[in-house]
């Protein structure tokens, strides 16, 4: 029976997912890393956010739009091996400092773009390429992908398209990280029995996010989104110095 701890981040974590189809990993373990260390931490997060990634995928596919998440996708898979190597091997602390700060950063970007009112503006390739392979780093060090999210945030219409290429770019890079990871002894058999023991408390957070996101109001969604990403990023950083 795992944690109610981790119980209770799951169900957090995976509404934010259904609600607005990133973030999860933001909040499940800016939670988590108060008692657990990364290496713990990301392998159990992968186990759960494949499926809920291959579940809005299917239910949002009518929305995809190639020409944004294949080029992000392989940008993503290259800075996906250096950050599974940090995670195997970097210190933990700066670890954590760093995912504050990333997670401050990624909160930051989100409000100042909301008061420009400016979401869909477009970008250089110079700046798809640095926050592809960015995204690609954290998602190999914690499954990450709100930088990610920023850009994709500008190239979509609506919560719907936002939500099938993020999930999709998603599920390619988590299929790597399933292989990566048991090959580097980060993903083992204890790892996969937490997870799925955490499986059935993922649906609930998913399905109930993706019903609250058809009726609330997605400018609301960011806001309290902005505000507590904030407050676990500034909260891991002051912990961890």
């Amino acid at each position: 029976m795992p944690d109610i701890i981790w119980i209770i981040a799951t169900l957090c974590a995976f509404f934010v997912k259904g609600l607005c189809g990133f973030s999860n990993t933001l909040f499940f373990t800016s939670v988590l890393s108060f008692g657990n260390n990364n290496i713990n931490i990301s392998p159990v997060e992968l186990i759960l956010t494949y499926p809920a990634n291959a579940v809005l995928t299917v239910k949002e596919r009518k929305s995809l739009k190639w020409r944004v998440c294949l080029p992000l996708t392989a940008l993503v898979l290259v800075g996906s091996v250096p950050g599974m190597l940090l995670l195997k091997n970097a210190d933990v602390t700066l670890i954590k400092i760093i995912f504050g700060a990333v997670t401050v950063f990624v909160a930051v970007e989100m409000l100042i773009r909301n008061l420009r009112k400016r979401e869909h503006e477009p970008a250089s390739r110079l700046f798809l390429g640095l926050i592809g392979l960015v995204s690609g780093v954290l998602c190999g060090l914690y499954g990450v992908g709100a930088l990610l999210g920023a850009y994709v945030g500008r190239m979509t219409e609506d919560s719907h398209g936002f939500k099938a290429n993020m999930s999709f770019i998603f599920v390619v890079e988590n299929t790597l990280r399933v292989v990566l990871y048991s090959v580097l002894g980060i993903l083992t058999l204890d790892v996969l029995k937490q997870g799925l023991g955490l499986i059935p408390a993922m649906l609930v957070g998913l399905l109930l996010g993706m019903l609250c996101s058809k009726f609330i109001k997605e400018t609301i969604v960011r806001k309290l989104v902005i505000v507590m990403l904030i407050i676990s990023g500034l909260s891991l950083i002051v912990s961890s110095l």
